[in-house]
């Protein structure tokens, strides 16, 4: 009787033993693939949010835009630094808490992005408008001294104020900075263990759906995340702190700043709920055990016992010591780099990274500037036209690679030929301009005020002479003749009435030759032939971020299909590092400081010192900014020539080898196929003689 009892609770045992894998890891796999593309959302979300907040940062802290460059490269620099500690030790390790481990860090490093915010005061704009319930308080737009006392003025203009000292010894976008190395260092766990994890634990046919699914979460994020930076930016930075009637200047005005920190609150938050689910997942999970015992014979499923048996694409367990990694390390890096056509490939994808990257960083200012859009207007229509074109062009380029079946010439010939018809559709760009605005005294003379002009020109005129006025201040009002003047007092006007964004300035000696012209607060709105070539800007955007993006897969896949086999993770690692180093850290550095060229007016900082540019001269912002996304992919162009060259002839080659292996390889073939045949027959005759003793 109690050798009964205890064999039913063996097999009890044995059937809860059973019935837990058959439920534990399937719900286990399913919760990291959710949990995984929550991440992947997140990271993705405020990556793209960082993008759209650079004009906003800008003026905020009053950095130039090579600066704001730094800013965004040192999220690849906080990657690169621990990419190849993350990537060997991380396989060995618990993945899923690590990855939980980078979440946090992320989170971490998104909320030290807004920590200045609640640490530097309120932000301070330069304007002459007060906000006052008696209007006839309101001081004199012109106040008047003497010749020396304007002269001493315009000499102590550019001397810091003694007040600031301690401010200006710390830079708050240092804070900015750090805070986006940590987002690096935490984003780096997240791609290569979560994708192993899927691809070690799921089976064969579900791994490609899985990954496809994560990387389709991954493109929503960035829509989001400009949508979010879009909100952001009609809000005003300090909202809630400050009373918003007081506040003079709209969302359109150079000197707007957005509520840039909310963002990265929500966005942290976002992150750090992102981390929790991998706290509760299993280092790994035994699938194929549990699948083999569903879908194999009985005698079958005794021999999958193991845990350790299952399907390992990346085993983490194998007795290698450090030394003998790096013996082989240094002869496969030699091989991957004698492969010419690598080689090529690597080049062409840097410098066209490069451009992409520079393009895309600056794209949303961009618009702000040469079409005289709102930093909220840009961000949404980069999240809501731009990010959904590309992502549909990778899915197409993707199903048509299967559709057409391309090999690995066709994917390179593909690739090229999308990259081509985007780049000549470019092209188009650069007639789709702007006249710069009607600045007195910037973009054009005092002394004439119909023709747009470059020249270096001074805001001080006869009309303004009586005035005791600073040169260094942007506090635009427009004129009724529509030409916008830096200041009311450079626009000579000698009183105002109202208050707040209602201030009518009057008696402007520079507006009209009788002095009684009147102007109002903020920059004239010309925009009759922006608002005209704005739409076909944005429907030819559209068209060309589709048409390049439709090569990204077929590209990706040549990259796999152009090296050997057991090359391929060495050469897709050291690919991604190269662009990171070469493209994401220097391009955005170096096209801000060629868009820093193109600054008529920059602003000052409180403390003494430049500021954030104010006003660009569009013609030469375009040619810059196209002409260098251009002339990259131009330069690429030329180097993918020898990369034909050379990939035809290696592809003649194998043709070659492949032929003079078969006819070696005929005869031994045929040697088998007879034996094949004979040993068929033999067993053929064998079992009929079996059939004719059984019937007997």
């Amino acid at each position: 009787m109690e050798v009964g009892n205890e064999q039913g609770r063996a097999q009890g045992r044995s059937d809860a033993a059973a019935g837990k894998p058959r439920t534990s890891p399937c719900n286990s796999l399913k919760m990291f693939l959710v949990a995984l593309s929550f991440a992947y959302f997140a990271k993705a979300l405020s990556g793209s949010y960082m993008k759209s907040t650079i004009t906003q940062l800008e003026r905020r802290f009053d950095i130039p835009s090579y600066l704001i460059g730094v800013i965004d490269g040192s999220f690849e620099v906080g990657n690169l630094l621990v990419i190849a500690f993350v990537s060997y030790f991380g396989a060995k390790l618990h993945r899923p808490k690590i990855i939980a481990v980078g979440c946090v860090l992320m989170s971490i490093g998104t909320f030290i992005i807004a920590l200045p915010h609640f640490i530097i005061g309120r932000y301070q704009y330069e304007t002459s408008v007060r906000w006052v319930v008696n209007s006839t308080l309101n001081p004199s737009p012109c106040p008047v001294g003497s010749p020396s006392d304007l002269a001493q003025d315009r000499k102590l203009s550019h001397v810091p104020a003694t007040a600031c000292e301690g401010d200006s010894n710390l830079s708050m976008w240092i804070y900015v900075l750090l805070g986006n190395v940590l987002r690096g260092i935490g984003e780096t766990p997240v791609q290569p263990l979560g994708i192993s994890y899927i691809d070690d634990f799921a089976s064969d046919e579900n791994a490609a759906l899985y990954v496809g699914c994560v990387q389709t979460i991954s493109v929503i994020g960035p829509v989001f995340g400009y949508l979010l930076g879009s909100l952001c930016a009609k809000i005003y930075v300090d909202i809630g702190f400050v009373k918003m009637e007081t506040i003079t200047i709209t969302p359109s005005d150079a000197r707007w700043v957005g509520a840039w920190w909310l963002g990265y609150l929500i966005a942290g938050v976002i992150t750090l709920l992102s981390a929790i689910p991998f706290w509760f997942l299993p280092r790994s999970l035994h699938i194929p055990g549990a699948q083999g015992s569903e879908k194999c014979t009985p005698e079958q499923t005794s021999f999958i016992k193991d845990p350790h048996s299952g399907k390992h694409k990346y085993p983490a367990d194998q007795n290698t010591t450090f030394i003998e990694m790096a013996k082989d390390f240094i002869p496969s890096l030699r091989t991957l780099l004698g492969n010419p056509v690598y080689l090529i490939y690597l080049c062409v994808s840097i410098i066209q990274l490069n451009s992409l990257i520079g393009m895309v960083t600056y794209k949303p200012k961009y618009i702000e500037q040469h079409f005289r859009q709102s930093a909220s207007k840009a961000n949404f229509l980069m999240g809501v036209i731009n990010i959904p074109a590309v992502a549909l062009g990778m899915f197409s380029g993707g199903l048509l690679m299967k559709r057409l079946k391309l090999n690995i010439m066709g994917a390179a010939r593909f690739a090229f030929g999308t990259s081509l018809i985007g780049y000549i559709l470019s092209l188009f760009f650069f007639a789709m301009s702007c006249e710069n605005a009607k600045v007195a005294g910037v973009t054009l003379p005092y002394i004439s005020l119909d023709s747009i002009s470059y020249d270096k020109h001074s805001v001080f005129a006869a009309c303004n002479s009586d005035c005791f006025c600073s040169e260094s201040d942007w506090d635009p009002v427009c004129g009724e003749n529509g030409i916008t003047y830096v200041s009311p007092c450079l626009a000579g006007c000698a009183s105002s009435s109202g208050s707040g964004k209602n201030t009518v300035f009057s008696s402007c000696s520079c507006v009209g030759v009788a002095g009684n012209f009147t102007a109002s607060t903020g920059q004239c709105p010309e925009k009759d032939d922006c608002d005209r070539m704005f739409p076909y800007f944005l429907a030819l955007s559209v068209i060309t971020s589709f048409i390049i993006s439709l090569g990204g897969t077929p590209g990706y896949m040549f990259l796999i299909r152009c090296i050997k086999p057991q090359l391929k993770s060495l050469a897709l690692g050291f690919h991604a590092m190269a662009t990171r180093t070469l493209a994401g850290i220097p391009a955005p550095i170096y096209f801000g400081a060629i868009i820093d060229t193109t600054c008529l007016k920059w602003g000052q900082k409180r403390c003494g010192g430049l500021g954030a540019c104010r006003i660009y001269n569009t013609t030469a912002y375009r040619i810059a900014y196209l002409g260098l996304t251009l002339s990259l992919r131009s330069i690429s162009f030329i180097i993918c020539i020898p990369g034909f060259i050379l990939l035809s002839r290696q592809l003649r080659k194998e043709e070659r080898n492949a032929v003079h292996g078969a006819l070696a390889n005929g005869g031994t073939e045929l040697e088998a196929l007879r034996k094949e045949e004979f040993v068929v027959s033999n067993s053929d005759q064998s079992q009929q003689t079996a059939d004719r003793e059984t019937r007997l």
